[in-house]
């Protein structure tokens, strides 16, 4: 199957549901605290969306049980929500998805709760910057490659570790679509980039070596040397000489400067 190019008002309605996520994650940065519990914070992100007139877009998503993925420090991505409380310094990386008007949309955010190392830090800022980074790279004419080449110089240049086994994707009447975007490659390889493409662009970076396991829940993803690792992800409109961004994190950061539990990054 190729790779699906949205008509102007399909984007629209993509934005939108990019838009709901924003909400929603806005929620989450006004809830986060230490003593909070992941599937305190998956009981949230459900009703908001509900309450909203949308759909958990991974509620049963291919069996995963719950409406967010919630992976904190070492787990890189699909973390369950659990019983276990957040406690000062960790990180939590919170994935949400919503289905509304025919479409999805799919990001991620990386809250740190207390006090965080300045090391770790640093590993959100990189990562952070590296999705704008490989956000700015699409555009039409492009190849898939510039956006991986893009995130892996700059995460790299840090020390930090290229998460290689999971990768970005084309998002929205279904939650994963063609094209795969890596967070790692060469500038002219992979797909060209044409007007209309959605694209999940989501950086995986650990502080240290950037191999990984699978928990035998057979879903959340732990850097293999136990190091942490940060999650950032946006959604972005290919564009004929410009990207066209779908996602914003501004009512989520509004909500973390005004969250004395959490601290921004910049």
């Amino acid at each position: 199957m190729g790779i699906p190019i949205k008509s102007p008002e399909q984007i629209e309605l993509c934005r939108l549901s990019s838009l709901l996520v924003e909400k929603t994650l806005a929620a989450v940065a006004t809830f986060l605290k230490p003593g909070v519990t992941g599937l305190q914070v998956d009981n949230l992100v459900e009703g908001f969306i509900r309450d909203s007139g949308a759909v958990p877009s991974f509620k049963n998503y291919n069996g995963f049980p719950y409406s967010i993925c919630f992976s904190v420090n070492e787990q890189v991505v699909h973390g369950f929500p659990g019983k276990t409380a957040i406690v000062d310094g960790d990180i939590v990386s919170v994935d949400v998805g919503v289905y509304q008007n025919g479409f999805h949309g799919d990001f991620a955010y990386t809250f740190a709760v207390g006090e965080v190392s300045s090391e770790i830090l640093q590993l959100l800022r990189v990562t952070k910057k590296a999705a704008f980074l490989g956000v700015e790279k699409a555009v039409q004419g492009n190849r898939v490659g510039a956006i991986s080449q893009t995130v892996q110089q700059y995460a790299e240049s840090f020390g930090f570790g290229v998460v290689r086994e999971l990768v970005g994707h084309g998002v929205g009447e279904n939650l994963h679509e063609a094209p795969e975007v890596p967070n790692y490659g060469k500038k002219f390889s992979g797909p060209v980039l044409r007007n209309g493409m959605v694209l999940a662009i989501e950086p995986m970076i650990n502080l240290g070596k950037k191999e990984v396991n699978q928990l035998d829940d057979g879903w959340t993803i732990v850097a293999r040397d136990g190091k942490p690792s940060a999650h950032f992800e946006h959604n972005v409109a290919v564009g004929i000489n410009t990207y066209n961004l779908l996602s914003s994190y501004a009512e989520i950061e509004t909500n973390i400067r005004k969250n004395s539990n959490l601290t921004f990054v910049d």
